[in-house]
């Protein structure tokens, strides 16, 4: 990805997706999480179709970049942003940043004054607290890999 890129956001629920979305959605998560980080889990957990997806290509090459799904509750007082993956090469320009930035505009918008919960890697810590969330959990491993869960109030 170069600075110039412009990307492209798409919101979808599951059903919404095209074939080709949900195969590159798939692909990137096992790529990233499965491969990458040396993590065997259960990437397919049957929560996708209860989930809202944020897709993200190159305006460009409509190269698949990113994505995350967002939970809301019921009662619309809490969301959770979960599963964020960004290709390696990617990474590094803000993406990241972007991509939870239009999360948490989301999830205001469906339920506004929600508190927002992630489940994060330790490492990105302090990356979350810049986005407002704070650690509401000690350290634990989940999938072999440091975790805290956090919270934006």
């Amino acid at each position: 990805m170069t600075p110039d890129d412009t990307l492209q956001f798409r919101w979808a629920a599951f059903d919404e997706l095209e074939r080709l979305d949900l195969h590159d959605l798939l692909k990137l998560r096992q790529d990233v999480f499965i491969v990458e980080q040396a993590s065997l889990y259960a990437d397919i957990d049957g929560k996708d179709p209860e989930a809202l997806h944020c897709l993200v290509r190159s305006g460009q090459t409509g190269a698949f970049l990113g994505a995350i799904r967002l939970f809301v509750d019921p009662e619309r007082t809490s969301a959770r942003i979960g599963r964020v993956v960004i290709a390696q090469e990617a990474r590094g320009d803000g993406l990241g940043r972007s991509m939870m930035q239009a999360g948490i505009l989301k999830a205001e918008e469906l339920a506004p004054d929600c508190e927002i919960h992630v489940t994060a890697q330790a490492h990105l810590e302090k990356f979350y607290g810049s986005l407002g969330f704070r650690r509401a959990s000690e350290t634990y491993l989940q999938d072999g890999i440091p975790h805290i869960d956090m919270i934006r109030p």
